[in-house]
C-alpha cells in the first residue's frame, strides 16, 4: 500500500499488466452474481492499468465499461490497450464521485483507500435499480494470525476477518449476496509479471530502485508464507 507519487516504485509498477491480484475468473463469477445484461453500463472504479476490463466486456460484450483512476499513468496504459473500443471509457479521476447510474461497480483491491462504508455509501447514489457492487478486501482467515500474517499488510488499520468485512457492509445499508478468496491465480497473476520485471531492473539498480526491488521481493515472499492466513476476500453486495 505505498503512495504512487515515488518514482521507483512506479519504475518498477509501470506497464505491468496489473496492479492487484485478479483473475478472469473472478469478474466472470462476480457478473453471474449480479446478473448483468449483455448491455450492462459497469464501472472499473480504480481500474490501474485496465487488467480487468477485458472481462468486464465479456461478462455484458453489448455494454460499456466505464474505468477510471487516479493516477493518469495507469489510465494511460489502459489507454493503449482499450483506447480505441468504443464500449470503453478512461477517465482520470476518484473512483468516488463517477458519473452514473451503473448496472455494476467492480473494484479490485482499493477500497480500503475509502473504507468500505464510505464507498458504499458514495457508490449507492450511482447504482442503477437493482444494481450490484463487488469489491475485494484485505481478509484475516483465521481468527488466530500470525504476526507475519498482520504485518504483510503494513498496519492498515481497517484489517478484519470476514464477519468484520460483511458488519461493515451491513452498516452501510448492503447485503452480502456471496464472497470468495481469491485464489493463487490470481495472486501469481499480479505477482510472476512483477517478479520478471524485478530481475530486469536489477542489474544497475541505483540504491532507491534497489530498495523499491527489495520491498517487493519482500512483499513476495510474505504472501507465499502467510498465504494461507491472510488475503483478498471478494464480495458481491447489493442494497438492502
Amino acid at each position: 500500500m505505498t503512495d504512487w507519487p515515488d518514482t521507483a516504485f512506479f519504475t518498477l509498477h509501470a506497464d505491468l499488466p496489473r496492479e492487484g491480484p485478479g483473475e478472469t475468473a473472478d469478474v466472470a463469477w462476480a457478473a453471474r452474481l449480479a446478473g448483468l445484461s449483455p448491455g450492462a453500463r459497469i464501472l472499473d472504479a480504480a481500474c490501474g492499468p485496465g487488467g480487468d476490463i477485458g472481462a468486464l466486456l465479456r461478462a455484458a460484450p453489448a455494454g460499456h465499461v466505464t474505468a477510471i483512476d487516479l493516477h493518469a499513468p495507469f489510465i494511460e496504459a489502459a489507454r493503449a490497450r482499450w483506447g480505441a473500443d468504443p464500449r470503453v471509457t478512461l477517465v482520470v479521476g476518484d473512483m468516488a464521485v463517477s458519473d452514473g447510474p451503473f448496472d455494476f461497480i467492480w473494484c479490485a483491491g482499493a477500497v480500503y483507500f475509502l473504507g468500505i462504508e464510505a464507498a458504499l455509501t458514495a457508490w449507492c447514489a450511482r447504482l442503477a435499480p437493482g444494481g450490484i457492487i463487488a469489491f475485494s478486501e484485505p481478509c484475516l482467515f483465521t481468527d488466530t494470525p500470525s504476526g507475519g500474517a498482520v504485518g504483510f499488510w503494513e498496519g492498515y488499520a481497517g484489517l478484519t476477518d470476514a464477519a468484520g468485512i460483511a458488519a461493515q457492509i451491513t452498516a452501510a445499508g448492503f447485503q452480502t449476496m456471496s464472497t470468495r478468496r481469491l485464489s493463487d491465480i490470481a495472486w501469481d497473476s499480479y505477482y510472476r509479471p512483477m517478479e520478471a520485471r524485478i530481475a530486469r531492473l536489477r542489474p544497475g539498480a541505483d540504491d532507491r530502485l534497489a530498495a523499491v526491488l527489495d520491498a517487493a521481493e519482500t512483499e513476495i515472499a510474505g504472501w507465499r508464507a502467510h498465504r494461507g492466513e491472510t488475503g483478498y476476500l471478494l464480495s458481491v453486495v447489493r442494497p438492502a
